[in-house]
């Protein structure tokens, strides 16, 4: 019997919102942990950070204990991969060089005699045009090097503000779910996948679709939760 893999979406570490579960990145720390050689995958589906950016010769420290905890999941013999999400798409060689975490847009893997399609689901929404325009001015490489000409102290700190005044945004907006289950069912059947699995909007789900399984695992801040594949089959998990 092959090992179950496991997926998680949206903990925003870096920030504590109202109602946020107390110490959550240190119980992600020990979800981790206790995947060592248990484990066949581990995908994180977007925006583990509220921020990241990678300067030459700094690594945002707070999260320490997080990346060694990731390390050693690898050295267990785990597959581990992130994908980039909408609050940290800036990464860079950290998490593929020193942690061996591969680090992707979207994704596609074989598991369990499954395909799976892994992204993060920013920018689907039809009203999310902005957005889209937004990223790829933030995106856009000489954008990027000017932001690294920042001290990494001043950097974190506006880019929390921004977030922060997004998120505020964000809230007032209203969610279409369809629009992402309907998303969901176009790429399985453009990617000729068993399972999409994404993130973004917090909202854990398995939905059936006509050409498969539309999933999110919901959020690791106020309600962590996440999904877990197990001889094919894929269930929500409430940590």
């Amino acid at each position: 019997m092959e090992l179950p893999a496991y997926f998680i979406s949206d903990a925003h570490l870096g920030i504590d919102p109202p109602g946020a579960v107390p110490g959550r990145e240190q119980k992600l720390i020990q979800l981790l942990s206790s995947w060592k050689g248990k484990a066949s995958h581990v995908v994180i589906v977007g925006d583990l950070f509220e921020f990241w950016y990678e300067y030459n010769y700094y690594v945002a420290s707070a999260h320490f204990e997080l990346y060694r905890a990731f390390a050693e999941l690898v050295e267990s013999g785990v597959e581990v991969h992130l994908l980039q999400g909408n609050h940290d798409f800036a990464y860079e060689d950290f998490f593929p060089k020193h942690l061996g975490v591969a680090v992707h847009k979207s994704l596609i893997l074989e598991i369990q005699g499954k395909r799976l399609f892994f992204t993060h689901g920013d920018g689907v929404p039809k009203s999310d045009r902005g957005y889209r325009f937004m990223r790829r001015v933030l995106d856009f490489p000489l954008n990027r090097f000017l932001f690294k000409q920042i001290h990494p102290d001043w950097g974190m700190g506006l880019a929390r503000f921004v977030g922060r005044n997004s998120r505020k945004y964000g809230e007032t907006r209203t969610l279409k779910l369809e629009e992402y289950i309907e998303w969901g069912d176009r790429m399985l059947k453009k990617e000729k996948c068993d399972y999409c699995i994404h993130g973004h909007h917090h909202i854990s789900g398995i939905w059936n679709t006509p050409n498969g399984i539309v999933a999110s695992p919901g959020e690791f801040i106020k309600k962590p939760a996440i999904l877990c594949l197990e001889n094919g089959g894929l269930k929500l998990v409430s940590i």
